[in-house]
Formats: C-alpha cells, structure tokens, sequence
C-alpha cells in the first residue's frame, strides 16, 4: 500500500489544495476485499464524516471490488487496484482491473432496476450513493475501470 500527499501549485493569493492518495493492490480474491475497506475505514478518520456517509461507502467500494473479483479473471489469476484520493470537500475511489471487462451501455442507462441482474444490481447501488460515477474500460482498451465520487460532509 502506497501514501502520498500532493500539493497542487498555485498562486500566492489562493490555498493549495490537499490531496491524499493511497493506493492499494490486491489479488482478485474475496477474501481481500475486507482490505480495501479497511483502507477506507482508515481514510474515513482525516475527515468528519457521518457512520452513515461510511457505511455508505464501504457498501459502494465493496460492490466495485466484488465486480472486479467476481468477472475480471474468470478461474484465472489477477489483481485489483483502488486508489483512494482524499481532497477537503470529497473523496474519490478507483476500481480498476486488467480482466476481461464487459459491455456496458455507452449511454450509461440503468434502464428497469426492478429487473437489474446481480451485477447490474451493484451498479445501480454505487451510482445511488456516489454524486459522481464513471465506468469505462482499463487502459488499451482491456480490464474496467470505475470510477466513483462523494461529495463530503459531516
């Protein structure tokens, strides 16, 4: 697991914005998505937040982490990478895996939630609870990438 803290560059007259990134790789297995949200548990203390605002989270990184587990890889081996980055007003996780992928719509629709599929289910959770949600395909095209942000207060 990996800690920065960046500093964006900027004029005298404003505040830098802090950002904290920790980075985290783990084999796509079940039993490491306790991990990532332990991770989060630990980010969560930098920031007021609400028990329910966490919840809420864990909820949203442990559906993006069981989707990356569940349909990256199929029976084979691979990893998972979240970024977490930490700003004053909100917090941004990255999901990414170089599997598979799968098709999604382009236009990003949920269409008919009563009758979501398990996996389409998950989406439809993250997208509940995040006020920003990306989903796109990995670098070159291959794996997922999703992306998801939270407006923070207290």
């Amino acid at each position: 697991m990996a800690i920065a803290k960046d500093t964006a560059r900027t004029t005298p007259e404003t505040h830098p914005p802090e950002r904290r990134v920790v980075r985290l790789t783990i084999p796509a297995r079940a039993e490491y998505i306790t991990l990532c949200r332990l991770a989060l548990t630990g980010l969560a203390r930098l920031r007021p937040l609400s028990e329910e605002m966490v919840a809420d989270l864990k909820l949203a990184l442990t559906e993006a982490t069981s989707n990356s587990v569940r349909h990256a890889y199929g029976d084979g081996d691979g990893v998972v990478e979240i970024a977490y980055e930490l700003y004053g007003d909100r917090l941004v996780i990255e999901v990414n895996d170089d599997g598979e992928g799968f098709d999604h719509p382009e236009d990003g629709d949920l269409g008919d939630l009563e009758n979501l599929t398990e996996g389409g289910l998950g989406i439809a959770i993250i997208r509940a609870i995040a006020d920003e949600f990306v989903l796109t395909r990995g670098p070159g095209g291959r794996g997922s990438r999703l992306r998801f942000a939270k407006i923070l207060t207290a």
